[in-house]
């Protein structure tokens, strides 16, 4: 029964950087990353960089996040971006910021090139 379904407790940066990108692999998104923006920025803990095949794919794998953090966690993003034309989505979630690309856009912004010095987080708890 729903009523009897126990809600999540809320999660640290770390398990949500790790929930938020398990969440897109379950939606088939590939190049998974958590970049750890600890101690090189003042903004967040974690980024979750991620690629959808296309704009509609890149927004379904969106909405699944969202809708489960909400549903599970509590957890809204403070700001989205993107969402509309779905090619970047950045969603804000304080802690964790989410971004969501195409394989083309991705390509473009090479945001791992510029941020090359941050080391990546296992995907998975060790």
């Amino acid at each position: 029964m729903q009523a009897e379904r126990k809600k999540e407790t809320a999660l640290k940066p770390l398990e949500q950087a790790r929930r938020t990108a398990a969440l897109c692999e379950e939606k088939l998104a590939s190049d998974v990353t958590i970049l750890d923006m600890r101690g090189v920025c003042d903004f967040t803990d974690f980024f979750v960089i991620a690629t959808g095949r296309n704009s509609r794919q890149t927004k379904a794998i969106y909405d699944e996040v969202a809708g489960v953090l909400k549903k599970d966690h509590s957890v809204l993003p403070r700001s989205t971006a993107g969402v509309t034309d779905a090619s970047w989505i950045v969603a804000d979630y304080l802690d964790v910021v989410l971004h969501l690309f195409t394989p083309e856009t991705r390509g473009f912004y090479r945001l791992e090139e510029l941020w090359s010095d941050v080391p990546s987080i296992e995907l998975a708890a060790g």
